[in-house]
């Protein structure tokens, strides 16, 4: 039997997806920037991206083709309102998304903000092998997004399954052709 796991940090980007905030401000993209380097992950690139279809997918995918990102987190976007965009453009790009992402956030978000938690549209998928996640632009829904479920699916210690263990494996369909 074999020892303990070991932390296996990952390369992570962070996206904040808005018409109005510039980094200084930004406190939803600091607050996952914090979390993120505090877990021992490597920060690999924050960019304020304009509620903007095409801005939105070009930015993804300038971050999917990094070789040093395994992870993009992008926060804001996820509403109801003509602006919020963020997924719409996310599922235009997803290999596949994981649903069970946005159901997980719900349940975490009813415990604190009760039905509020309807107009979120939080979500995940994968994009070019890289894991997306697409959190509310709020500072509380970024830290629930990170403390209650990416801190540790992101933690390859974490039992008894995680993201990292598959990540060598989520763009395994790329590379048949």
């Amino acid at each position: 039997m074999s020892g303990p796991r070991e932390f296996i940090p990952i390369g992570i980007a962070v996206m904040t997806i808005s018409d109005t905030r510039i980094l200084e401000d930004d406190k939803s993209g600091q607050t996952l920037v914090d979390r993120i380097t505090a877990e021992g992950h490597r920060l690999e690139g924050r960019v304020i991206v304009k509620d903007d279809v095409r801005a939105i997918r070009a930015a993804t995918r300038k971050f999917a083709k990094d070789k040093k990102v395994d992870a993009i987190i992008t926060t804001g976007g996820t509403g109801l309102t003509g602006r919020d965009v963020t997924v719409e453009a996310m599922r235009g790009l997803f290999d596949k998304e994981i649903e069970g992402f946005g159901v997980l956030f719900h349940m975490i978000s009813f415990q604190k903000i009760k039905t509020s938690t309807i107009q979120s549209r939080a979500t995940a998928g994968i994009v070019n092998g890289k894991y997306v996640f697409c959190l509310p632009g709020s500072p509380g829904a970024c830290r629930d997004g990170w403390d209650e479920i990416l801190k540790p699916q992101l933690d390859y210690r974490h039992m008894p399954c995680n993201f990292i263990e598959i990540m060598p494996r989520l763009d395994e369909h790329l590379r048949r052709k």
